[in-house]
């Protein structure tokens, strides 16, 4: 695997509209939580698939909100950490729309 490749970029999120002030280590919606699948190694960009990656799965471990996305376009799974300018309001909400789909399954 590469080195994380740092990148400060600003985005507007493909989902919700957001304007997303990037601090470089930002990898998905402060907001929506989707991502974008843009990198084949953290930060490189290079991925061409660019695919939305909604939240799939919240997880609690080791003290840490954890997301679980994967990508609409081709299937990819990746993870990321809830960050400290994420809206946990939005989060609590996202949680139970997992949680009710799972239960009407």
């Amino acid at each position: 695997m590469a080195n994380f490749q740092k990148k400060v970029e600003d985005f507007i999120c493909d989902h919700c509209g957001f304007k997303v002030l990037g601090r470089g280590y930002t990898n998905h919606c402060p907001q929506c939580f989707y991502s974008k699948h843009v990198d084949v190694e953290p930060g490189d960009r290079a991925e061409l698939c660019q695919g939305l990656m909604p939240t799939i799965f919240i997880e609690y471990k080791k003290g840490k909100y954890v997301l679980t996305q994967q990508c609409q376009k081709c299937g990819f799974i990746k993870k990321n950490k809830l960050q400290d300018e994420d809206n946990f309001d939005n989060l609590v909400k996202l949680q139970k729309e997992i949680n009710d789909k799972i239960v009407k399954r």
